[in-house]
């Protein structure tokens, strides 16, 4: 069994209502939906949350609800945590055996079912991986480039220049240190082992395990600002999302 286990919450203090608000004529929450239930390998699609609204748009595309426990519903809840607790949900009611969970959040729309099966046919042909997710190259945002205040009040490197090698070597060229990937959110395929040993994980997304596969795709992120609308909008047009249809008609 591969089921999806999409989470999302009421609450939101950067972007209030940011998993149901309305992108290229549908609601968010609905396009890492419509990857799931497109692609050709999920058994099941859940939904973790304690959104009513959440609950029924779900419920149009036949997903079966986790309730999310008030604990998990906060600001300082972290994502494992809820994917831990929706997966062990779904290990102890589906009575199925689990090969991999494809893990999904409301605010991430730029994900496709064709990425979903991607990474799902990766972790197939390379057991040896913990997870596949997917990835987007961002070198404008290297770690060289990153900063941090001072108690002076001055900025300074956030990473000590000397990690990257030769200091006489570095320069303002955004490609000098070669590509920098980022897990951009849209989906992870992860093994369950994942997910019952979190504390194993590679830090910050712990879910992924240790060895992860990379499935590049451009422009993918999770909102959490409403300035990034414009930026999912220009995505989800360029894949082929109207108003009206979706690609996978």
């Amino acid at each position: 069994m591969i089921p999806a286990l999409l989470i999302g919450r009421e609450g939101s203090s950067g972007f209030p209502g940011k998993n149901i608000y309305i992108v290229v004529g549908r609601h968010m929450m609905e396009y890492p939906l419509l990857a799931a239930k497109h692609s050709k390998y999920v058994d099941e699609i859940y939904i973790s949350t304690d959104s009513k609204k959440i609950k029924e748009i779900g419920s149009k595309y036949g997903t079966k609800i986790i309730e999310r426990p008030p604990e998990l519903c906060t600001n300082q809840a972290l994502g494992e945590d809820v994917f831990a607790h929706g997966y062990r949900y779904i290990r102890d009611t589906s009575g199925k055996p689990i090969e991999l969970v494809v893990l999904l959040f409301c605010n991430a729309p730029t994900v496709l079912a064709k990425t979903i099966d991607e990474a799902i046919e990766l972790l197939r042909k390379n057991p040896e991986a913990d997870s596949a997710v997917s990835v987007s190259i961002y070198n404008m945002w290297s770690p060289l480039r990153a900063r941090k205040l001072g108690k002076d009040g001055f900025l300074y490197p956030f990473v000590p220049f000397e990690v990257f090698g030769d200091v006489s070597k570095l320069s303002c060229d955004r490609d000098s240190q070669g590509d920098v990937y980022f897990a951009d959110m849209g989906v992870s395929v992860v093994r369950p082992h994942c997910l019952e040993n979190l504390k194993e994980g590679l830090l910050p997304q712990r879910w992924m395990g240790k060895k992860i596969l990379p499935v590049l795709q451009w422009g993918g992120l999770d909102v959490d600002f409403k300035w990034q609308i414009p930026l999912v909008e220009y995505w989800l047009k360029e894949h082929g999302f109207t108003e009206t249809r979706t690609p996978y008609e």
